[in-house]
């Protein structure tokens, strides 16, 4: 496990804006800082930006072993290290019974598992990482994303909004590409798009579209335990907030 880390950290393997839990000085609140200060550069260069906050489909449970044991590879481990990754992922069966009735009528075949990690293991959130760490290289340089385990947001920026949506095409185009290649998913219940916006601006509702289904429009979003609006106001955090710590003040 250290050796893991190791590789992932001292190695500058994870991308910028890729956060992972157990590194020093990487945390939720570096995640946050990133997520604001990209969004507020943009407004105060007269950027359009607006946000498509992801939600991966059963991360943990659909990563492809092959695929993940390939990246693995690729990331430099190696040796007694890719044995012990082997070992841990492969050659393991699994089989459903129905109320605990073990005749062959209220039992399945045992297969092989070929997808999936145990969630909730630090292993588990690093292999994720670096399972979705090549999905940044395939933004363009005028946007950027911020990872946080399977939490996925994706900051598009344009000048003008013809480029605007020529710049969320492209980038949707991009993730489908990359989510078919490596089987993974989007929760469309839970994928929405915050368009970022000063106080005297009238917004333009924009249609984001993926795989031919509207990604739903929001005012808010919740990110890593944060509310945060659509004018970084705080307002809706406050509220939600203020009535816990008053709560605790009277303790």
């Amino acid at each position: 496990m250290k050796h893991h880390v190791s590789v992932a950290g001292s190695a500058s393997i994870l991308r910028q804006g890729m956060h992972l839990i157990s590194r020093t000085r990487l945390s939720t609140k570096q995640a946050t800082f990133s997520l604001i200060n990209n969004v507020l550069t943009a407004m105060n260069n007269s950027l359009k930006i607006g946000g498509i906050f992801c939600d991966f489909q059963k991360a943990f449970d659909c990563m492809d072993h092959k695929i993940l044991m390939n990246k693995l590879e690729f990331y430099g481990t190696e040796g007694k290290f890719k044995t012990l990754n082997t070992s841990y992922l492969t050659g393991r069966h699994q089989n459903v019974t129905l109320n605990n009735n073990i005749n062959n009528s209220s039992c399945s075949k045992w297969e092989m598992i070929k997808n999936g990690v145990p969630q909730g293991l630090i292993l588990s959130t690093l292999f994720l990482l670096l399972y979705i760490n090549d999905l940044p290289k395939i933004i363009t340089k005028n946007n950027s994303m911020v990872l946080f385990a399977d939490d996925t947001s994706l900051l598009i920026t344009g000048f003008s909004k013809l480029d605007f949506n020529i710049n969320i095409n492209q980038s949707l185009h991009s993730i489908s590409s990359w989510f078919n290649s490596n089987l993974i998913t989007l929760n469309f219940d839970k994928t929405h798009y915050v368009e970022f916006i000063t106080k005297n601006y009238y917004q333009v509702e924009t249609t984001v579209r993926y795989e031919h289904k509207d990604i739903s429009n929001s005012t808010e979003t919740k990110f890593l335990g944060l509310i945060i609006d659509d004018t970084l106001s705080w307002n809706q955090h406050i509220e939600q907030t203020a009535p816990n710590c008053a709560l605790f003040a009277t303790l």
